[in-house]
């Protein structure tokens, strides 16, 4: 058993009521009351922080414990105590010496609490332990500190970490260390910062605040602070048309302009997973109904974004450049799949809160992850400490069955994001607006992300394993940052931090979304270039097994080349590689129409691969180059890039091929030999269009208002049409997102109308169908479904 043993909690009762005694406004009669409900949510806190009903001296938990011992045994002996640090290398200023202070004092707080560290119960850890908390009180983290620096530090960095390790030690500290440590939160996270949402107390960082408030509610006895804390999360819950939170389509925002599921939107959900799970069935319980809304969000905005196991990089802003702290003790790649294993294990935190039905539902999804994710099993991933280690592996014991990577189309239009999937493989489009974007830098991080929101398809092709690793390994910094997949650009060369920091970078253009009826989708991006003249029209069209890429009205007056980047994968590292046989030797053929890469699958160009471009070379870099706190230790990697030039300052270029992962050669071949398949009805800058008569299928993209094949708008709009038997369903969404009220024309006889949206007025049926929609201002689709007969 942890040394926080029931024995050890019933031990408590004096330095409880001591700190009781700080705290005047709770009545005389009721204090006994309190003291327990605040003593028994410590212990849970500790619990669901450490964990409960795992076997130390069994695997993964035995080695986990004794690399925590290990580590705070290292920390206990650098530690050395002086005016402006607490460790060498780590000074008070910048302030994030003060978090990484704190964050080693919990390690060696966990190494003296839990069993099996090879510490547990040292008096003289507990002694250094606690003689580090007075240092930092003392000379810095007290009320009498002005902040400076970055305000994160300040307000969640060190009380996360700091109410941790008296949760943990509160029976060692005494009443006067725990209000000191009480009046620091008060200092840093005053009352104000969550009666206003607004600034930086809004989603995930709203999230992080409360959890610290309420902690130091329980810790320090308040009932008022307690209760600020779970009031201010209510306005977290709701879904927002704007700005920070969860939208009603799945998106994820934070710093009101960047798609963030993957990590802020990840931080958002295990801190609302430990606080729901804290104060249930007590008297802070959080009882409003939009909590709901959080619960939902596992299916409806996480999962989607999930492909066996990693969290697709679009959703990670800056964080994708973090890879290999230079700081981190244990040495753990900051991956996509690090960041997917994060939502995995709050997935598994939330799920003690949820339905029957949905804790079968989100135990089967994380049964499907775990199984499927061979990159970094999840199971022993080193990021996790045994509560989240434990947690996983109940769930990976329930009898529940795992479920499968599900196939259909999501269409993330407030944060212009797309996920294709289809039977084993997922793709990822990538773009900018308005209203999110190009790419996020800031605290030196992610300085060359210029181009990741100008179109980048990402894609993991069949057979999982390796061809999942395709962005984990140290794909960030060694891939050509002018050459990302799916990309148009100029390559006119840019500054680091080129437009600015925390999401400045926003095109200003409107037209970037489409439409999906939840299997195939037509998706557009209006593009204008990060720092450049360039601009163009770029549509995806998801179909069956492939993707149809079609690009028109490429301009740019920069005196530089422009490139569409048809595909830029990582083989590996060129000798025992992780990707395919051989090792980064796999081989490109190219055809008369179509290209295969061993192990990938391939590209279609219906106008011949004259015009295609290749390159296979090797690449080095560090971590360091993208990020001023991540190693510089350098490897190369061998990447294949396929792309088509547009030439140097072209005026109407334009570009059509097909992606299709995991296809043979032969399949290849076989399609591109086949005209009837594709046809491309349109590619302009005014439409673009596709039919695939086999699939029923008819998708558009108008830029303007006009007429392609046998369908008519009367403004800018994106339109999919789907025809079965003796039905058609007809989706249209309006991207500009103006909200006016458009018509649309299908020049193809309708008998009658079987159903349709609220939205969606029907005009005339008959020799053809004429349809009225009044889109409204979210990018949403509204559908249509008729008769033919």
């Amino acid at each position: 058993m942890p040394v926080w043993s029931r024995r050890t909690f019933l031990s408590t009762a004096t330095a409880a009521a001591a700190a009781l005694a700080l705290v005047p406004e709770i009545p005389a009669a009721r204090a006994a009351a309190v003291e327990g409900e605040f003593e028994a949510l410590r212990r849970r806190w500790l619990a669901i922080q450490l964990g409960a009903g795992f076997d130390a001296g069994a695997e993964p938990y035995a080695s986990r414990l004794r690399e925590t011992g290990e580590l705070a045994g290292a920390f206990r002996a650098t530690m050395a105590p002086a005016a402006t640090s607490l460790w060498p290398g780590l000074a008070f200023d910048p302030p994030a010496g003060i978090t990484a202070s704190y964050s080693r004092l919990w390690t060696m707080t966990q190494a003296y609490v839990q069993p099996g560290t090879g510490l547990t119960g040292d008096p003289g850890l507990l002694a250094d332990t606690v003689a580090g908390l007075d240092h930092l009180s003392a000379r810095v983290y007290h009320p009498g500190t002005a902040r400076y620096g970055n305000w994160w530090e300040w307000q969640i960095g060190s009380p996360r970490l700091l109410m941790d390790i008296v949760a943990a030690l509160y029976e060692h500290l005494g009443a006067d260390r725990i209000a000191a440590a009480c009046g620091a939160v008060d200092h840093f996270i005053p009352d104000s910062m969550l009666t206003n949402y607004s600034g930086t107390s809004t989603g995930a960082n709203r999230v992080d605040l409360c959890r610290s408030v309420a902690l130091r509610g329980i810790l320090g006895a308040s009932p008022a602070k307690t209760a600020l804390a779970r009031d201010a999360l209510s306005p977290v819950f709701p879904y927002v048309t704007k700005g920070d939170g969860l939208y009603a389509d799945g998106s994820f925002v934070q710093h009101t302009w960047v798609a963030y599921s993957g990590t802020y939107g990840q931080v958002m959900l295990d801190g609302l997973g430990r606080l729901f799970a804290l104060l249930a069935g007590s008297a802070w319980a959080v009882t409003d109904p939009n909590r709901q809304i959080v619960l939902d969000s596992v299916e409806h905005a996480y999962a989607p974004l999930i492909h066996n196991g990693l969290m697709m990089d679009s959703v990670n802003g800056r964080a994708i450049s973090r890879g290999m702290p230079r700081n981190d003790p244990r040495n753990v790649m900051r991956s996509d799949h690090f960041h997917g294993q994060g939502v995995i294990a709050a997935i598994a935190l939330l799920a003690g809160g949820a339905s029957p039905a949905e804790r079968d539902r989100w135990h089967a999804r994380v049964k499907g992850w775990i199984e499927r994710d061979t990159v970094a099993p999840i199971l022993a991933a080193p990021q996790f400490g045994v509560a989240d280690l434990a947690r996983l592996h109940a769930v990976a014991a329930d009898a529940v069955p795992a479920a499968p990577e599900p196939v259909g189309h999501r269409l993330f239009a407030s944060m212009d994001r797309a996920v294709h999937r289809r039977p084993g493989w997922a793709a990822n489009v990538s773009m900018a607006s308005e209203r999110i974007s190009h790419y996020e830098c800031g605290n030196g991080e992610n300085p060359r992300g210029w181009h990741t929101g100008s179109g980048m398809l990402s894609w993991w092709a069949p057979g999982g394993g390796t061809a999942d690793a395709q962005y984990t390994d140290w794909y960030w910094p060694t891939v050509d940052p002018y050459r990302l997949p799916g990309t148009t650009v100029s390559t006119k060369r840019l500054p680091d931090r080129a437009g600015g920091e925390w999401g400045a970078p926003k095109p200003a253009v409107q037209w970037v979304g489409g439409t999906t009826d939840g299997e195939y989708a037509a998706i557009g991006q209006h593009l204008k270039g990060l720092g450049s003249t360039l601009e163009a029209r770029k549509s995806w069209f998801c179909v069956a097994d492939a993707i149809v890429c079609l690009g028109a009205g490429i301009k740019a007056t920069d005196g530089v080349s422009v490139e569409t980047v048809v595909d830029n994968r990582c083989l590996g590292d060129g000798g025992t590689s992780r990707t395919g046989p051989g090792g980064g030797s796999q081989r490109l053929t190219v055809g008369d129409r179509w290209a295969h890469l061993e192990g990938h699958g391939g590209w279609i160009l219906p106008g011949g691969t004259a015009a295609l471009r290749t390159l296979r070379e090797d690449r080095t870099g560090a971590w360091s180059d993208i990020n001023t706190t991540s190693s510089t230790e350098r490897r190369s990697r061998r990447y294949q890039t396929l792309w088509l030039d547009h030439g140097v300052d072209p005026t109407r270029a334009e570009y059509a091929y097909l992606v299709m992962p995991g296809a043979s050669a032969r399949t290849l071949a076989g399609r591109a030999a086949d005209p009837q398949w594709l046809e491309i009805l349109d590619n302009t800058a005014d439409r673009q269009a596709v039919a695939v008569p086999s699939l029923g299928l008819t998708a558009a993209n108008f830029w303007r208002a006009g007429t392609v094949g046998r369908l008519t708008t009367t403004a800018p709009a994106s339109v999919l049409v789907r025809r079965y038997r003796s039905e058609a369903v007809l989706k249209i969404a309006e991207p500009p997102r103006t909200g006016q009220p458009l018509e649309l024309v299908w020049d193809h006889r309708a008998a009658r109308v079987i159903s349709h949206d609220p939205s969606v007025e029907v005009l005339e049926t008959g020799r053809s169908l004429r349809l009225r929609i009044t889109p409204g201002t979210a990018g949403a689709t509204h559908g249509c479904r008729v008769s033919l007969n």
